[in-house]
């Protein structure tokens, strides 16, 4: 009789094992299925550019020869060895370092102000729509407005009575695009932050009043330590954002004058389209890439340590 048991009890067990497992690769295929597209078109639009740009930067004479030759990393000291590139990766970290703690200064002296309670609801309101129409603008139209604003008949040289040329002035011309860089970017600061400070709740204000802290110590041992996880996310946004600002250099200065302007992005745009070498600004914006990714990878490590 052993032999006839068996096999059923066998069977019976099975059965609602193939079930689960079949139900589990139904659900895995279905999960598949949706992601697919999305797959589909991170593959041809990021991947497979990346890939191609990163072949191209180990090349010589790509895209314009239809035989181009291996060069290993001689396009990668070329870059690293070229003084242009150099001066582009100076003013880029001037250009971005100014700018993010400009930003976080701004952002945060706005958020706190217009989170106070001693301005009412109606000027609270008007505040709010001024500090955020810089937000409202694309980056063309606020080159075309500060060229207007900062040529020599424009409103910034009548008000101080000079007719300083803001933008073709090698000593001026990257204090004046970070400047507009710094107009343009606060309101994202001052939003994000705004928020966290109505996130904060009202009885550690009320607790830190009670033991009688004053304003400057509830700020640093309340307010700081409560938006600092929204601080440090905005910040590392902000730099890789910055870092590859391209728009708004472009139009307003060009990269000039005598290069005191130029960027990252503006040294490899230039390399591409204007001397037509497709290999150095291959080399260049892989590099430029992988200084993106170590910004990325402690973003994404902060935003792990969150959770």
């Amino acid at each position: 009789m052993q032999p006839v048991i068996a096999p059923d009890t066998v069977t019976i067990v099975a059965g609602p094992e193939q079930g689960r497992r079949r139900r589990h690769r139904t659900k895995t295929l279905e999960s598949y299925g949706f992601l697919a597209p999305t797959l589909i078109l991170l593959l041809v639009l990021m991947i497979v550019p990346i890939v191609m740009v990163v072949g191209y930067s180990f090349m010589d004479n790509v895209i314009l020869n239809k035989s181009p030759e291996f060069v290993g990393i001689q396009n990668y000291l070329t870059i690293l060895t070229d003084s242009g590139f150099l001066g582009a990766i100076s003013n880029t970290l001037i250009f971005t370092i100014t700018s993010v703690v400009a930003h976080l200064v701004l952002g945060l002296t706005f958020a706190m102000l217009l989170n106070s309670e001693l301005i009412g609801r109606v000027p609270r309101a008007i505040f709010r729509a001024l500090y955020i129409l810089p937000w409202l603008f694309t980056a063309a139209v606020i080159a075309v407005l500060w060229r207007m604003l900062l040529a020599p008949n424009g409103v910034i040289n009548y008000l101080l009575n000079t007719d300083v040329e803001w933008l073709a002035s090698p000593e001026l011309a990257l204090g004046s695009v970070t400047f507009i860089n710094i107009w343009a970017g606060y309101p994202f600061f001052m939003v994000s932050l705004l928020a966290g400070l109505q996130g904060i709740p009202a009885e550690l204000h009320e607790a830190a009043r009670v033991d009688g802290a004053s304003g400057i110590q509830r700020f640093f041992n309340v307010t700081i330590p409560q938006l600092r996880p929204i601080i440090v996310s905005l910040v590392l946004l902000d730099l890789i954002w910055t870092s590859q600002q391209f728009a708004l250099i472009w139009m307003t200065t060009g990269g000039g004058p005598i290069n005191v302007t130029e960027m990252l992005s503006t040294y490899t745009y230039k390399l591409a389209f204007s001397k037509y070498d497709f290999a150095l600004a291959s080399t260049s914006a892989v590099l430029v890439l992988l200084m993106s990714m170590v910004m990325a990878f402690f973003y994404v490590r902060h935003q792990k340590a969150r959770d």
